[in-house]
């Protein structure tokens, strides 16, 4: 659900950074009050894992489109909603930098459809008056299936909602939005199951992480975090080095919901202004664009290739592992900043 830059005016786009860099200034502020030396490394992995399995699609059958985890919901029940929202946005910044997925205008919207819904919506107001204090496993599920779906929906509408005040014609609103809905409501079925999967684990192997962050305390100095730590840097080389392979090659849920309508995965990009600036920049960051390497300049005057299936490319790994590391690295230094400003305050 990555928005490109195409579906955006500049002045959308413009107020969307807008509110995501004032939500990103409250979470750095309320992240202080409570931010340790052991929840600064939880939010690189967990950053870096977010990462990876961004990178695999899975198709939803009968449809021809595909979905990928969001993460949202993920990150808020096991890091708190603050700490959740700087490790999404973190993410999809080095997305839009260094891999040229979402455009750099539509970062801000991109932040605010896939951070703020499930951070700040789906968590404090569905999540956590049903899963209560974390213990019930059964309310635990519920209270994940219902707002990774509700996130999702809400993150699809906004983006229907920002084409349209956008003035982009070739997407009619009514059109859109019947598309874009129910595909990711298929989606976020999805990412509900797989939500409840990891959120179990944790529960399961570290449940005051789950408990703490419903509290909204901070992890307690005796807390062993070092296997946790582990055990998603481990997965997150994993599924960004070999799993990603196996990602669909369908579009996903935006590209076939703009391919329905217009015929296209994609609209014509501006050749002048603010977008074709931020355009040329992101060409010039992304060393790994589409999470490979960049191809030759026969291969690009020759046009895309059709994608196979599997996609074993050694491109695909090496953007997988150094996107988590890269990711996790900007994290534990957004994380240390934080914690170093506070020390001077008290």
């Amino acid at each position: 659900m990555h928005m490109a830059d195409a579906l955006l005016s500049p002045a959308v786009g413009a107020t969307m950074w807008a509110g995501s860099l004032a939500a990103l200034g409250y979470s750095s502020k309320r992240l202080k009050e409570n931010i340790d030396n052991k929840t600064i490394p939880l939010m690189g992995v967990m950053g870096a894992f977010i990462f990876a399995a961004q990178m695999i699609n899975f198709t939803i059958p009968g449809t021809g489109s595909s979905g990928h985890l969001g993460g949202g919901m993920i990150l808020a029940a096991i890091l708190g909603p603050y700490a959740a929202f700087l490790v999404m946005a973190s993410v999809l910044t080095a997305q839009a930098l260094f891999f040229a997925d979402g455009g750099l205008l539509a970062l801000g919207c991109n932040i605010w459809n896939l951070g703020i819904y499930p951070c700040f919506l789906a968590y404090p107001l569905i999540y956590k008056p049903i899963a209560g204090d974390g213990t019930n496993s059964r309310r635990l599920a519920v209270a994940a299936v219902i707002s990774a779906l509700l996130a999702l929906q809400l993150g699809a509408f906004s983006v229907v909602l920002e084409t349209f005040l956008s003035g982009k014609s070739e997407l009619p609103f009514t059109s859109f939005v019947l598309l874009m809905q129910p595909i990711h409501l298929a989606i976020g079925l999805v990412e509900g199951f797989v939500t409840v999967g990891i959120i179990s684990y944790v529960k399961t192997s570290r449940p005051e992480f789950l408990e703490n962050s419903i509290a909204s305390r901070p992890l307690a100095d005796g807390t062993p975090v070092k296997n946790t730590l582990i055990a998603f840097a481990i997965l997150a080389v994993i599924t960004g080095g070999a799993i990603s392979w196996f990602a669909s090659t369908h579009p996903d849920g935006l590209e076939w919901s703009i391919e329905k309508v217009t015929g296209k995965r994609e609209l014509a990009q501006q050749t002048q202004g603010i977008s074709a600036t931020l355009r040329k920049l992101q060409e010039k960051t992304a060393f790994l664009p589409d999470y490979n390497f960049k191809p030759p300049s026969k291969e690009k005057a020759a046009g895309e290739k059709s994608p196979v299936w599997p996609g074993i490319e050694a491109g695909t790994s090496i953007a997988g592992v150094v996107g988590g590391a890269i990711v996790l690295s900007v994290i534990v230094l957004i994380g240390f900043a934080i914690r170093t400003f506070k020390k001077r305050q008290d």
